[in-house]
């Protein structure tokens, strides 16, 4: 049997070892330098609060058909909670206005007018559509737009969406990518726009049950193993994986995925990577039952320094994206700024039974346009090694829905 040597146990290792397993002529070997699987997707046991809680929040959307995808063959579809319909709510934090972003499922919802957009958009947001499908790759969110910085379109609506999926903000992110995004939900109508969260927890949904399946069909899975480089000249068939403490061969006719960290693999094949991730803030707030009901399932804000509430039972969880500045102060002080936006947005006080604030200072990379320029390809100079993960080369940003598409284009290639 060819045997094929899976590098990261991220959700795009992860997607790629499962499409191979189902190859009878294939063994699969996963490697982690972590004790754990899942990358920057995962959930863990808070002592602080006493529940289980993600790392961070994903804004995933029923147009994410690899996300729908890898939940089904791991059996665990019936986790995704799907909102009824593509609806967001959102208060602006500066003025107290409130409005709900809502998008039409067909052209029936369209004319009937139960569609809505935030105060002040609606006007123009056919040209800003117009002038974000034609921008060309070198193009900013803002530079595409060609609105200033304070208009409404820009404020209540292009800056959160820039926000949540480039994790930059509009006169930085890359007006590609998120053309990108829109092309696969908002531009395909509600019913591939309608939010999507994950009550039991991103582990237990997206990760768990996948290295369980593996384990199950034969994979071998190792941690612990921190990939420093490849023996093998350029051109030629990589010969070994070099880890820290020894080798292990790669066998002629066998071949490897390396689904590692951006900057990890910039290192390790000498080219520029799309740069580190950039700092996002999770604040989790546990609270009473009457008060984190209160909020809905998912809460946007703007006018603040918070961006999103999610809540996941008794847990209201607020992300902060492009988080350079916030990541630089003190932690007390920030939990003490984001509990008294979401006790505004609410209208009541949250009484928090515990609180954590979680910084992941690497989180995805921002989709600026230099970075998206700058990403690896899949192939690399060796022809029996490939590349996997949310910044390979592709038109989506570091996302879930591209780093689960990027495994299984790796598997393919291999």
């Amino acid at each position: 049997m060819r045997r094929v040597h899976v590098v990261g146990m991220g959700l795009a290792g992860l997607a790629a070892a499962l499409d191979l397993v189902e190859r009878p002529d294939l063994s699969v070997q996963l490697h982690e330098a972590t004790s754990r699987a899942g990358g920057r997707v995962r959930s863990f046991e808070d002592r602080r609060l006493g529940t289980l809680v993600d790392n961070g929040n994903h804004l995933v959307l029923s147009g994410n058909r690899a996300v729908f995808d890898h939940a089904r063959r791991i059996g665990t579809v019936d986790l995704l909670e799907l909102a009824e319909t593509a609806a967001l709510p959102f208060v602006d934090l500066a003025t107290g206005a409130r409005w709900t972003l809502r998008l039409p499922d067909g052209p029936a919802d369209l004319f009937a007018g139960t569609w809505a957009v935030p105060p002040g958009t609606g006007a123009g947001l056919a040209r800003d559509l117009a002038r974000l499908l034609a921008a060309g790759r070198a193009a900013t969110v803002a530079r595409a737009l060609g609105r200033a910085p304070d208009h409404p379109a820009m404020r209540l609506l292009w800056e959160p969406l820039s926000l949540a999926v480039l994790n930059a903000p509009p006169g930085e992110g890359a007006a590609a990518a998120l053309r990108a995004v829109l092309l696969r939900s908002a531009l395909r109508g509600g019913r591939a726009s309608r939010p999507v969260t994950m009550p039991s927890g991103l582990g237990p949904t997206l990760v768990d049950p996948a290295r369980d399946l593996l384990q199950r069909r034969g994979a071998a899975l190792r941690t612990g193993r921190r990939l420093t480089g490849l023996r093998g000249d350029p051109g030629r068939p990589a010969e070994a994986l070099v880890f820290r403490g020894g080798e292990v061969p790669i066998a002629p006719g066998d071949a490897a995925i390396l689904a590692l960290p951006a900057e990890a693999a910039a290192r390790i094949l000498g080219g520029p990577g799309p740069g580190a991730g950039r700092p996002i803030l999770n604040a989790h707030f546990r609270l009473p039952a009457e008060a984190a009901s209160l909020s809905p399932p998912i809460l946007g804000l703007t006018g603040g320094l918070a961006q999103w509430v999610f809540r996941r039972g008794d847990v209201l969880s607020v992300t902060v994206s492009a988080a350079d500045a916030a990541a630089a102060r003190p932690p007390g002080e920030v939990l003490a700024q984001l509990r008294g936006e979401v006790e505004t947005a609410l209208g009541a006080p949250l009484a928090p039974v515990a609180a954590r604030l979680l910084t992941e200072h690497a989180a995805t990379f921002a989709a600026t346009p230099a970075a998206m320029a700058a990403r690896l390809p899949m192939r690399t100079r060796w022809p029996n090694v490939v590349l996997a993960g949310d910044h390979v080369a592709g038109p989506l940003p570091a996302t879930i829905e591209g780093a689960l598409r990027s495994g299984r284009a790796a598997a393919r290639a291999i």
